[in-house]
Order: structure tokens, then sequence, then C-alpha cells
């Protein structure tokens, strides 16, 4: 999952953007709304995490531009005010969903998989093909059974290749989904992180490479 983090407190969007991280997620950082509207733009991403109250391009601006526009993110709104008012405001403007500060890392975390799974088509909680089992919610992946100690972006890589349920999913699609604006586009990231994932799988191999096409569960 890939999403975008907008608040104008550096600090707070950094401790929210490494949490993600260690939740397997790709995370991008925008301090102000006109920064995140341009990498909304440029980004597929399926969520945006929003404070509302952004200096300059306020939160409600950026939340009817992405509500209007072409993005299929998600817009989770932040604010430090929680009335019922504000809630209905929030979700007027075309959020869909509304959290208020101070807030549990945890819930947080529960809610942006909730929206995730609303901006793709339609996927079971827990991704299975074969004797293969994947558990985003629980971070749990097994084989016949048994436990793999996968790193995050193993793990991202194997939850997209199970959600496209067989289909051919690119290096690039990969690239774009699992890894954030910093990663290198002409390294060997890709490569590499399949080719570990694959070890860990075991026998028979599970990941195959179409060529010039990209990667695919059997």
């Amino acid at each position: 999952m890939r999403v975008l983090v907008v608040e104008d407190h550096e600090e707070l969007a950094e401790t929210v953007a490494a949490g993600l991280r260690r939740e397997g997620m790709a995370v991008d950082l925008a301090l102000d709304g006109r920064v995140a509207l341009e990498r909304a733009e440029i980004n597929g991403y399926d969520v945006v995490v929003l404070d509302r109250d952004l200096p300059g391009l306020h939160g409600d601006q950026v939340c009817r531009a992405l509500a209007h526009g072409d993005s299929r993110a998600r817009v989770l709104m932040l604010t430090a005010s929680g009335t019922v008012a504000d809630r209905v405001a929030g979700l007027g403007l075309g959020a869909d969903d509304y959290l208020s500060k101070p807030f549990a890392f945890a819930e947080l975390v529960a809610r942006i998989r909730a929206l995730g799974r609303r901006a793709q088509p339609a996927l079971p909680p827990v991704l299975v093909r074969g004797e293969l089992r994947l558990d985003p919610a629980r971070r749990l992946a097994t084989r016949a059974g048994t436990g793999m100690a996968l790193s995050p972006k193993e793990f991202a890589v194997l939850e997209l290749l199970l959600a496209a349920r067989g289909a051919v999913v690119s290096a690039e699609e990969l690239l774009e989904r699992a890894w954030d604006e910093a990663a290198d586009p002409f390294s060997q990231t890709v490569k590499v992180t399949v080719s570990r994932l694959r070890r860990k799988l075991g026998e028979p191999p599970l990941i195959e490479t179409v060529e010039r096409a990209g990667y695919r569960i059997r």
C-alpha cells in the first residue's frame, strides 16, 4: 500500500511515516497542501492521510481537489477538532474517513488499511493461493502452515502479487506501489527483493518471471 502523509508538523509527520513504514507501507511526506497535490498528481497513492488544519493551502481545499480530481486515493482527514459538525463538514468535502487528534496509532493503521481495501477491487482479508496464505492485517505469511519471516518490502511485494490473482505485475508497478518516491527507478531493487522472496518461499517455486512483462504467482 502506498500512502501520502500530509502534515505541517514535521516531527509528527516523520513519526507517523516511520510507524507506517514499519507496518510495511510505502510512505511519502508532504509538509504543505500544494506539495501534497503535486505529489498526488504524479504518484498513485492508495490513501492520503491529510491534516485538515494546514497553513497556506488549507486541508479543506486539498481534500476537495483530491475528491474532484483524477486521484483514486482515499482520504483520511486528521484534525485536532473532533466535534460532530467538523466530522460532517470534513466528510462533506469528500473525505472518506475522519480521525481526531490525538489518536491511537493502532487505530490509524486500521483505518488506513480499511481505506486501502476500498481503493482497490474488493479483496478478502486473507489472501490465499494454493498452500500460500497472507494475512496483511496481522502481518503473517505462511506456506503449507509454516510461517515465513519476511521483510516489509518482501511482504509488500508478495501482497501485490497475490492481490493480482495470477495476473502479471510489472516491475514498474511493484516499484511504484511498494516503495516510496526515494526509490531509484533504475536500480535492481525490485529484482533483488523478488529474488530474496523466492528463496524464502521455498520449493517448488511460486513466483514466475514473465519476460519483458513482470512477475506473477503460479
